[in-house]
Parts: structure tokens; C-alpha cells; sequence
């Protein structure tokens, strides 16, 4: 395998977290979560928005090469879409606390997994890469939303 192919799938799995058998896009969501307060929550907020749109179209063409070197469409080992997801729904929030990162880990991984309209749905919105990558924004957006909720209850 060419070393650039090596470093599209180390990028798609984060490192060794889509390599897990049983619960690859959990295990993804967690690396996200913890990556996200030495990463992503530093930056400020259009920071943090112009990196989600860069690693949603990098993730795209990276899936797209993934699903040809795997020879399977949106590989289960394919867990940057969680990572896109899981911060979309951290996007708006400066501080989070450990609770809301955790809300937002089960929140997300719920609608990840559950795939509730239009979730399911989206994945036939774009092809290749960027249909396993959409449905996790949608999901994101879905998760993005109850949080807020939770949020304006105080529950934060």
C-alpha cells in the first residue's frame, strides 16, 4: 500500500479508533471528545467553523479514497465523520463543561446510530465520501439542537 494511502486511512480512523471491531464510530466519538478541548474548543468560533467545513471536505475526498482501498461503501473504520459531528454539536458552545461534552458524546452517538429522519435519509444526498460524512452533520445538527435545548434549561 502507498505511504499516501497509509495516512488517508490513519486520517479517516483517527489513528487506531476506527479500528475497533464492535463500536468503531463510539470509539471515534470518544477520540473527538477528548480532542476537543486541547484542539477545537480553543479556537473561537469562526476558527472552529472554518476547521469543521476543511475536515468535512478533507474527510470527503479521504472516505471517498477509503471506500475504494476497503472495497466497501462507508466503512465502518471510517470514524472522521464522527469527529466532524460530534464538534459540529460543540460548535456554538465557548466553555463547554465535562457535562455538556458528555451530553454531547450520548446526544450525538443516539442520533448517529438511531438515524432518525432525515439522518438515514442523507447519507443518498451527495455520493461517495461526502454521503458518509453528511449524515453525520445531519446527526450532529439533530444532537446540535437538543443540547441547545438543554443548554437553555440550564442544564449545562
Amino acid at each position: 500500500m502507498r505511504l499516501m494511502d497509509q495516512i488517508t486511512l490513519y486520517f479517516c480512523r483517527l489513528g487506531v479508533a476506527g479500528l475497533d471491531p464492535k463500536a468503531p464510530g463510539t470509539w471515534g466519538t470518544a477520540m473527538a471528545c477528548l480532542l476537543a478541548p486541547y484542539v477545537f474548543l480553543p479556537l473561537n468560533f469562526w476558527l472552529r467553523l472554518v476547521v469543521l467545513l476543511v475536515l468535512f471536505f478533507l474527510g470527503a475526498v479521504a472516505a471517498t479514497r477509503a471506500e475504494t482501498l476497503l472495497g466497501r461503501k462507508d466503512p465502518g473504520e471510517v470514524v472522521i465523520d464522527e469527529l466532524v459531528g460530534v464538534w459540529l454539536v460543540l460548535l456554538p458552545f465557548p466553555h463547554p463543561s465535562f457535562f455538556m461534552v458528555l451530553a454531547a458524546f450520548v446526544l450525538f452517538r443516539i442520533f448517529d446510530i438511531a438515524k432518525p429522519w432525515p439522518v438515514k435519509a442523507s447519507e443518498n444526498w451527495l455520493p461517495a465520501g461526502y454521503g458518509v460524512m453528511i449524515d453525520d452533520v445531519v446527526a450532529g445538527l439533530w444532537a446540535l439542537l437538543c443540547l441547545g435545548v438543554l443548554a437553555w434549561m440550564g442544564l449545562s
